[in-house]
């Protein structure tokens, strides 16, 4: 067993997931209410460590004879992408928040993981980076179990430092306002990204 193949696993999967995204986008607005953290983060860190593993075990030879799987996926990421940004768009006008970090819990823990099931398994990107990406990058490892540890440990790390970091930003989320601005920016990141997804 080659230790490298683990580091290798763990940058190809930090290089994958740290990129802006509405899944990001979602942990990190739930960080800052600290609504249900841990167990959006540790939905997000598990489904990634299935893909994952279903992408080192050779599932991305299946994505690559059947597209629809993909496509499917494609249309139903845009739907749900726009529906979620017009509806944070809506809340950014609507109401100044009452809420502060220590504010009341104002989603259910069913609601938001639902929520946080839309913007991970209805997103084609991440079976494309997962089940084929990753899958292709680990036929060259000598260990795939030491790749795909590595891949999933980074999941778990980024995800986590995500949710419980995004604390750092409580004193500038104590003002309502600032609320409806990540509101607003929230909403019209899931725009762009539906339209890039459409576009791709």
């Amino acid at each position: 067993m080659n230790p490298t193949d683990y580091f290798s696993g763990f940058l190809l999967g930090l290089t994958l997931i740290i990129a802006i995204g509405s899944q990001n986008a979602f942990v990190l607005k739930q960080g800052i209410k600290r609504e249900h953290l841990f167990f959006i983060c540790l939905f997000c860190a598990v489904s990634d460590a299935l893909l994952i593993s279903a992408g080192v075990a050779g599932f991305g030879t299946v994505t690559a004879r059947y597209p629809q799987v993909v496509n499917i996926a494609k249309f139903a990421g845009v739907v749900f992408l726009v529906g979620y940004g017009l509806q944070s768009l809506y809340a950014s006008v609507r109401l100044s928040h009452a809420l502060t970090a220590e504010g009341q819990v104002v989603t259910s823990l069913k609601k938001a993981l639902l929520l946080c099931f839309g913007f991970t398994w209805l997103n084609p990107h991440v079976y494309l980076d997962t089940l084929v990406l990753v899958g292709m990058v680990s036929t060259g490892a000598s260990s795939k179990l030491l790749f795909a540890s590595g891949a999933v440990s980074a999941s778990f790390v980024f995800f986590f430092a995500l949710g419980y970091g995004a604390r750092l930003l409580k004193p500038l989320f104590a003002q309502p306002k600032a609320w409806n601005i990540l509101d607003a920016l929230v909403g019209l990141l899931m725009l762009y990204l539906a339209w890039h997804l459409y576009q791709s």
